[in-house]
């Protein structure tokens, strides 16, 4: 079923499905804001990664996107359709991006990598509680890793890996050829591997430890039992 919204200035029907990008953008270019509003939520998630690749202060990531999404409206003209919007919007936002690095004179690194791909990741499994919190655990374990990857190896990480874009779309939105896509996958997958493994190597004296809740828990229980016995006649 088909939801319908309104603009702010103008009055038209715009419906949330079934409607391409690319008929939003025409719709937008008629200063059509719900035609534009539905494209920003359409793809907010994808800007907010490519924007998050770059910087990690949340204001500072919702400022850019603002502006991103500012410029693009402004220079819907410009957009041609020999990529997707999202690529073309994207490639607006790590530019905003760049720029907010650049004045804010923070240094892009690149360390030298080690070469080797990580290991496939395990098979899905139905989660239990403490699998679940394992989860959680690990997820900060990697997002921390990443953040202290090199700029360009963390762009490209995000987009390929978290965000699943492929490689052309990559590489128009970072403006770099394919093959340099490829060869800062390899070695930002090789970086985070080995991030990811210092990290969990540190983790595991605290792995499966017994916590001061279950201690009490078993403890009781067993002092019960034994109250129970020592009281049978």
């Amino acid at each position: 079923m088909e939801q319908w919204a309104q603009g702010d200035s103008v009055s038209v029907a715009v419906p949330a499905t079934g409607t391409t990008d690319e008929q939003l953008v025409e719709r937008a270019r008629a200063n059509d804001l719900t035609a534009f509003e539905l494209l920003m939520r359409r793809h907010n998630q994808r800007v907010y990664r490519v924007v998050r690749s770059v910087l990690r202060d949340p204001a500072a990531i919702e400022d850019v996107m603002q502006q991103a999404y500012l410029a693009a409206f402004t220079h819907l003209d410009q957009f041609e359709g020999a990529a997707r919007w999202s690529t073309w919007v994207c490639r607006i936002a790590i530019n905003e991006a760049l720029a907010t690095v650049r004045q804010r004179g923070r240094f892009v690194s690149i360390d030298a990598a080690n070469e080797e791909l990580m290991a496939d990741a395990a098979e899905p499994h139905t989660p239990d509680p403490e699998h679940a919190a394992a989860g959680r655990e690990l997820g900060q374990i990697v997002e921390q890793a990443m953040d202290r990857l090199p700029d360009l190896y963390r762009a490209v990480l995000m987009m390929r890996e978290i965000e699943g874009m492929t490689t052309a779309e990559t590489a128009a939105v970072l403006d770099v050829a394919e093959d340099v896509v490829k060869t800062r996958l390899h070695r930002a997958r090789a970086l985070l591997r080995t991030a990811i493994e210092r990290r969990t190597g540190q983790e595991l004296m605290k792995a499966f430890s017994f916590g001061a809740e279950r201690c009490d828990r078993v403890v009781n229980g067993v002092l019960a039992r034994l109250q129970r016995r020592i009281e049978q006649p």
